[in-house]
């Protein structure tokens, strides 16, 4: 991968996904991961993960290069370009910090503002009462809740603050398999994005990955009749009852209120 400058770009978009807390099942940071696979992608750069990250908490990781020397990893949050066809996107990812998260979101709104992209889309998941079986709900931006947030919605709130277009996605994961990963959420995701893009996104597995790991998860609660009758409840409840703004809003706030425990 080679390096790039933040100049230049076609109708740029910001999109920004972190791992841990905001990420339920691996599902927003698995679009980074999906988009750096899927298209031909620049490392443009890092931020200093001295400054934010508690490295007792996000360790250093040995890893062995192609020429068999080793080099350390450090936990840090990465912005790296991926050309599409018609635009390009800067992809923003990284563990969510642990440290000063004020000169952090600093630091990212400054280096967005300098790129001045059509939109910064912010992406997480978070653990709701949604049956596997049915299609993954997106919300979109945010609800009237007060309380416990992440890096995500700090940082959204401080590109808002700074005149930045800004939406943010969130998927919403089953909570009885929020093992990652979770390509259905990831797809969903990947396929929302795609709207807001007004392109379509190349999905490569995903949608196989997607239906494998449905049929697995349906194999799995099939051999539990007290979970298999928790989730035909679910699905009833899916299936009778269109999502309002104002249910979803009760989702999200059930799942921050359950993290902030």
């Amino acid at each position: 991968m080679v390096s790039t400058r933040l100049t230049d770009l076609r109708r740029p978009v910001v999109l920004f996904a972190f791992s841990g807390w905001n990420d339920a099942g691996d599902a927003a940071t698995g679009v980074i991961d999906h988009l750096t696979e899927s298209y031909e992608t620049e490392f443009a750069f890092q931020l200093d993960p001295d400054e934010y990250y508690d490295l007792t908490e996000n360790r250093p990781v040995l890893v062995r290069q192609d020429d068999g020397e080793r080099s350390v990893q450090w936990a840090t949050t990465e912005l790296l370009v991926a050309h599409l066809p018609e635009r390009d996107l800067v992809l923003v990812n990284g563990p969510e910090p642990n440290l000063r998260w004020k000169g952090f979101s600093a630091a990212l709104v400054s280096a967005f503002r300098s790129i001045g992209p059509e939109r910064v889309i912010a992406m997480g998941s978070m653990l709701a009462d949604a049956p596997h079986s049915r299609p993954v709900p997106v919300s979109e931006d945010g609800t009237d809740y007060e309380g416990p947030t992440g890096i995500v919605g700090v940082l959204a709130g401080a590109c808002r603050d700074a005149g930045l277009t800004t939406t943010s996605l969130w998927a919403s994961v089953p909570h009885y398999v929020a093992e990652p990963p979770n390509p259905k959420a990831t797809l969903a995701l990947l396929r929302r994005l795609g709207e807001f893009l007004d392109t379509e996104l190349d999905e490569h597995d995903l949608p196989q990955m997607a239906a494998t790991w449905e049929a697995r998860v349906t194999d799995l609660v099939g051999d539990d009749p007290d979970i298999a009758e928790y989730v035909t409840g679910l699905e009833q409840r899916y299936d009778t009852a269109e999502a309002t703004g104002d249910e979803i809003a009760y989702e999200f706030e059930r799942y921050l209120r359950r993290r902030g425990r």
